[in-house]
């Protein structure tokens, strides 16, 4: 009599647990659809990157010498004066089509810091191919954000470089899906010293456009230098820096797709072969 009581004890007890799981939830709901959630200043200025399709897209992909030599030259002349490259070193280049007498060149225009144990002096020397690109230090600000990994670190990757390098805006007179966001948030403002761009997380940025004018980088291929296309230069080379053995990646995939399926086929014709006498 007392294990049938506790038994049916329990099952109320559940069943009363689920009651209030269920009022709960049909609360929770009726209250998100009579009062939905306020969208923030930061969700409705926000605006994700298109897609920038590259040479090196998808498993058949290949980098274009070409273009990561511009996205170079974009980098050194432009990017190269904040942002530094420390996981890439200068014989590094040599892959993208730079002779080994242009990359002892291109090094040797950069500072490399040296220590001397013995003395504890520091200085600097002249880069040399084996060296990495020296990172870059502001006083009393540290390093900004180095490069050699950002196409990988960033959502979007390629596609959210291109976007946030031309994605500046006057907040005044930016719209998103047709309409003027400022009538919406009329308190909004942009802290001084820092600048609108609907790509970047918090949308205000500290770095200034990077790119501002056509022809701001003369391209020694003869390619025209508009802002896009400096910018989708720049974003594949970062997509490189990033990935330098990407091409190695897909040829050791496609072989490996190629030898299961070969495989494949082996076993299915060994096993016909050994099983096709015996009846079942």
């Amino acid at each position: 009599m007392g294990s049938l009581f506790l038994r049916n004890l329990n099952y109320f007890i559940g069943a009363a647990f689920v009651v209030m799981l269920v009022i709960a939830l049909v609360g929770t709901v009726s209250g998100l659809v009579s009062n939905p959630p306020q969208e923030t200043v930061d969700e409705a200025f926000h605006v994700h990157p298109t897609p920038l399709h590259l040479e090196s897209d998808g498993p058949f992909g290949k980098f274009n010498d070409r273009q990561l030599q511009r996205g170079f030259q974009v980098y050194k002349e432009v990017c190269s004066a904040c942002h530094s490259l420390k996981h890439v070193a200068f014989r590094n280049l040599e892959d993208i089509g730079y002779s080994e007498g242009q990359v002892k060149t291109i090094a040797a225009e950069y500072q490399v810091p040296t220590f001397d144990p013995k003395t504890g002096d520091r200085d600097t020397r002249p880069g040399v191919p084996a060296d990495t690109f020296p990172i870059v230090y502001y006083p009393g600000q540290g390093s900004p954000p180095d490069l050699s990994m950002i196409a990988k670190a960033r959502e979007g990757g390629a596609a959210y470089i291109h976007a946030l390098i031309t994605g500046y805006r006057n907040p005044k007179t930016f719209t998103k899906d047709g309409k003027s966001l400022m009538k919406e948030f009329p308190d909004f403002k942009v802290p001084d010293g820092l600048h609108f761009n609907p790509y970047f997380a918090n949308l205000n940025i500290a770095m200034p456009p990077p790119l501002t004018k056509e022809g701001q980088v003369q391209y020694m291929d003869g390619t025209r230098p508009t802002i896009d296309q400096m910018s989708k230069d720049v974003a594949a080379f970062l997509v490189w820096a990033a990935e330098p053995k990407l091409e190695a990646r897909h040829r050791a995939g496609v072989a490996a797709v190629i030898f299961l399926l070969i495989f494949i086929g082996l076993a299915f014709g060994a096993y016909k072969n050994i099983w096709r006498d015996i009846k079942h």
